[in-house]
């Protein structure tokens, strides 16, 4: 009869709460936008046909000046970093510290980021670093391929 009374006071007072999700609300702001990364697979051939490549400790970085009307990076991590679950973090922590950065990127510019192997055990204020600084220095070098000319 435990079921007929619980049927009933569903009806009387509605239905059960709905449980409260543990996530939290995502900031709109704080997102690495899409028109901000490089998605196509034309794109990152292009960048490691034509581009230039600026050696770091945990992560190689090939660029080319963009076509687009923004700076677009994009990154590749491949099999050998680890499962599944490693390269999704890895992946991560490069957007963070990407968006985090995007500003010292003065250039307009496309940006594929490829890992080493040590970036597994990197700080990630480390990672940081190292994004910010070969974002000036490709921002140096694309400056300096104008004045060339």
């Amino acid at each position: 009869m435990a079921g007929a009374d619980a049927s009933r006071e569903t009806a009387v007072n509605g239905p059960p709460p709905k449980p409260q999700s543990f996530r939290q609300p995502v900031r709109v702001g704080l997102r690495f936008p899409r028109a901000a990364r490089l998605l196509r697979h034309a794109d990152f051939e292009r960048v490691y046909e034509q581009g230039q490549r600026h050696f770091a400790r945990h992560m190689t970085f090939f660029f080319l000046p963009g076509a687009a009307s923004e700076a677009r990076v994009g990154f590749t991590v491949g099999r050998v970093l680890g499962g599944a679950v490693e390269r999704n973090r890895i992946k991560r922590r490069l957007r963070e510290a990407t968006r985090l950065q995007s500003q010292r990127l003065e250039t307009v510019a496309d940006v594929v980021v490829n890992p080493k192997k040590s970036v597994l055990h990197a700080e990630f204020t480390e990672i940081t670093q190292e994004v910010g600084h070969a974002f000036e220095v490709i921002s140096g070098k694309l400056r300096n391929r104008g004045r060339r000319v």
